[in-house]
């Protein structure tokens, strides 16, 4: 029998934690085994750090055309993270809920909130708690991306990223990566089936009403 499907519109999925919680991890995860997800490349003013591409893990551009895009009103969300702003280009992500399609964003408390305030309908949002203020130190110092005093820098902004926690739909600890995943995936899947993103539900239901 021919497998049929009920047209939706897509959701934005937003995972958000402390520095070295988990979340790109699970990220990078979630995109390679769904296909129907699809990663929201936000702008910065930073510079790149070694191995990121633009346009593919970050656009970089300079902070005029960073105030530019705020004024034009061409971005979902921004904020400053650690002396850099950083924001969502609204056009690519509202192709993608057009066209059914998921967008996954990594982006901070400040950022959840604005896109809670512009597009709450097409929000899931997901905050990722560590099993411990040792292990995130631990795993922050374990991927040896930043120096010792931006390792600490992090770790005193966590407890007020954390203070936030209350303010999001699921909450999801990471003392194990595999069930941490399966977890945030039953929300994606669960999320999806929602009556409301089912925009092809009405003339389906008619159809079957009428026998077809």
């Amino acid at each position: 029998m021919q497998q049929k499907t009920i047209a939706r519109r897509g959701l934005m999925l937003v995972l958000s934690s402390p520095s070295g919680a988990g979340k790109t991890t699970i990220s990078r995860r979630l995109l390679e085994t769904d296909d129907n997800l699809v990663m929201s490349v936000s702008v910065t003013t930073r510079p790149p750090r070694p191995g990121e591409q633009n346009g593919i893990d970050y656009g970089f551009i300079d902070k005029l055309e960073f105030n530019l895009m705020i004024n034009k009103g061409e971005l979902l969300e921004h904020a400053k993270v650690f002396d850099h702003y950083y924001g969502t280009p609204a056009g690519p992500v509202l192709d993608h809920l057009d066209a059914g399609r998921d967008v996954l964003f990594d982006i901070d408390w400040q950022g959840t909130q604005q896109l809670a305030q512009t597009a709450r309908d097409d929000l899931v949002s997901v905050f990722i708690l560590p099993p411990s203020t040792a292990e995130l130190e631990r795993r922050l110092k374990r991927r040896a991306q930043d120096s010792d005093e931006v390792v600490a820098r992090r770790m005193s902004k966590a407890a007020d990223e954390i203070s936030h926690w209350a303010e999001y739909d699921y909450i999801v600890l990471n003392s194990d990566i595999e069930e941490c995943l399966e977890n945030v995936y039953a929300i994606l899947r669960a999320e999806r089936l929602r009556r409301q993103r089912q925009t092809g539900l009405l003339d389906f239901v008619k159809a079957l009403r009428e026998g077809q």
